[in-house]
């Protein structure tokens, strides 16, 4: 093998580097462009006295700065920036009370943070702005590249350059078959290696790795999916949660949920028709080892019926197994306790009877709660009054004078309520809303004990704190409930979402990995008799490939045409020898 001497040709010689270079350009053409279905930027030097770009042309360059890949790439960057605040700092999207607590804690932050709209950053102006921009960015982008993609995918690879031996990789060598036989050789063994090819002139041109484009095409679309789908999905979804008890149920309505939030776009009447019974809740734990109190089972069995008269259906709902019913999803969220509780009043009769859920404050949940009566309930000589209780509750108590009222195991192995009483107003009929979990002594009254102090007591299931002076009892049932909390939600783009983030990571891959490239196959009658057959290829950036694949595609055409000697000094070797590919003169290594 050797490269093509352009004196031994005939022809004219060398170019001086300068001209070389120029040439070059000149060379390669149509051959060298389009290679990427980026948008062309304008070519041309500093001009002096350049005149006023006006309001169109500022909108135009405008306009071509936004749809830039580089301008996209940077508020795709912003936009990763603005959701890490909303990551921080508490949503009132998500949790008020948190959004509350937070405020309350930091007056000095809070004016700045309403200002900038910390607390609401998916909703605020700011973040909205990029995200509508970087819409507009990537379609702009797209559009014009796809159409440009089309066009190279209807036309035809470009003609070879006049100097082969300028491209990146180059071989060439010498035979006795007909120009025409090798250039159908070439032809043939080109589109067997499922190149593009069509026969030019006297030479074969043939291009291959569209599917680079095409990944990045894909890519680009994948993140306005993406985009589209996160849109919808905040516009038009639904979440609340709710508590159920075992034995208890709940019904898709509105009134149904203890918290509910909303898309801006969200009608109620979109709510899936559907119910579900929390019939036992199933949890076992470590019992020893490092792992200790570590779940082990921990699901909901549940009985659900689809619309307002299906048929009932068995459940089991975990951690990482939601119900799913016609696009909503019941996933399982949190699991306590619920002591039933029965209380009677100073003349014996009940006023209140049933569970009485517990939220737990460590992962032994040793729980807190409240007990309240507000209605029924009268003291011994006939009086109309309200109880209230605080309540607290460990599954598995120490004993006493072990230390703290707090629990040592998650299972219910020897639970224990404490329980401390009062009497008064409750203040539900205020008409302000109280939490349930929570009593508001305010308007209460303690019971003392012999001591003058606030009356209170352990009591384990089966056993009874009587209440002073005659004023009634409360007993801790032997029937111990769990309940589980779930979180119900409809998002309607996470489909779409995750079909983009697919679609993007296979984009992705094939930008990355598939590289688009030409090859050209020039067989020219040589003035000795003899054919000159030059092999060259270029690729859309450096790879080590190339030359590796346009050796191989050289070594297989050259079976076909098989080489000569050329001529050569008397002392040097006059055998033929197999083409290899290699870095043209001048090319970058």
């Amino acid at each position: 093998m050797s490269k093509t001497d352009t004196a031994a040709d005939g022809t004219e010689p060398a170019p001086a580097p300068e001209a070389a270079d120029a040439g070059e350009e000149k060379d390669l053409g149509s051959a060298g462009s389009q290679l990427s279905t980026a948008p062309q930027e304008d070519a041309g030097g500093d001009a002096p006295n350049l005149p006023a770009l006006g309001v169109i042309g500022w909108a135009r360059w405008f306009w071509r700065q936004l749809t830039s890949m580089r301008v996209a790439l940077i508020l795709l960057f912003m936009l990763s920036l603005g959701a890490i605040p909303g990551s921080l700092i508490p949503q009132n999207s998500v949790d008020e009370l948190k959004v509350q607590d937070f405020k309350e804690a930091h007056t000095t932050l809070t004016p700045i943070y309403e200002k900038l709209q910390l607390f609401d950053v998916y909703s605020s102006v700011w973040f909205s702005a990029i995200y509508i921009l970087l819409f507009i960015s990537l379609i702009g982008c797209i559009v014009p590249r796809t159409w440009q993609f089309v066009g190279q995918l209807r036309g035809r690879p470009p003609r070879a350059p006049r100097r082969l031996d300028r491209l990146p990789a180059y071989t060439t060598w010498r035979t006795d078959a007909e120009p025409e036989q090798v250039r159908e050789e070439a032809l043939a063994l080109l589109k067997k290696r499922r190149f593009r090819a069509d026969l030019a002139g006297d030479a074969v041109a043939a291009e291959k790795g569209y599917l680079r484009e095409a990944g990045n095409l894909l890519f680009h679309i994948s993140l306005i999916v993406m985009l589209i789908a996160f849109a919808a999905g905040t516009l038009f979804k639904s979440e609340g949660g709710k508590l159920i008890t075992e034995g208890d149920g709940f019904a898709n309505t509105l009134t149904q949920y203890d918290d509910f939030k909303s898309g801006n776009l969200f009608d109620n009447d979109s709510l899936e028709p559907f119910s579900f019974t929390l019939d036992s809740f199933e949890d076992t734990y470590e019992k020893s080892g490092p792992e200790k109190g570590t779940p082990r089972i921990y699901r909901a069995h549940v009985t659900y019926s689809e619309g307002a008269d299906g048929p009932e259906k068995k459940k089991a709902v975990e951690v990482n197994s939601p119900l799913e019913v016609n696009g909503a999803k019941v996933h399982l969220i949190g699991h306590g306790y619920a002591p039933v509780v029965t209380v009677k009043d100073g003349r014996g009769e009940t006023v209140y009877h049933g569970a009485v859920p517990m939220l737990p404050i460590d992962s032994n949940v040793t729980s807190t709660g409240a007990i309240k009566v507000a209605d029924g309930y009268r003291d011994k000589n006939g009086k109309k009054e309200q109880l209230g209780f605080n309540a607290f509750f460990v599954p598995t108590f120490a004993g006493a004078g072990k230390g703290e009222m707090f629990s040592q195991f998650p299972a219910p192995e020897y639970p224990v309520l404490a329980l401390s009483a009062y009497h008064g107003s409750l203040g539900v009929d205020s008409g302000l809303p109280q939490n349930v979990y929570q009593l508001d002594t305010k308007k209460l009254k303690e019971f003392k004990d012999e001591n003058g102090q606030l009356f209170k007591q352990r009591i384990r299931p089966g056993e009874t704190m009587t209440l002073p002076n005659g004023a009634g009892s409360i007993t801790f049932e032997k029937d111990l409930k769990e309940w589980a909390s779930f979180q119900i939600s409809q998002q309607p783009g996470n489909g779409w979402a995750l079909i983009g983030a697919g679609a993007a990571l296979v984009g992705l891959i094939g930008s990355l990995f598939i590289q688009r490239r030409r090859v050209w196959v020039r067989a020219v009658r040589h003035a000795d008799g003899t054919t000159v057959v030059e092999m060259a290829g270029l690729g859309r950036s450096e790879s080590p490939k190339l030359p590796e694949e346009l050796g191989d595609l050289a070594g297989l055409l050259y079976d076909k045409a098989p080489g000569v000697p050329e001529p050569t000094e008397p002392t040097e070797s006059t055998e033929p020898s197999t083409p290899e590919a290699v870095p043209a003169e001048g090319a970058e290594k």
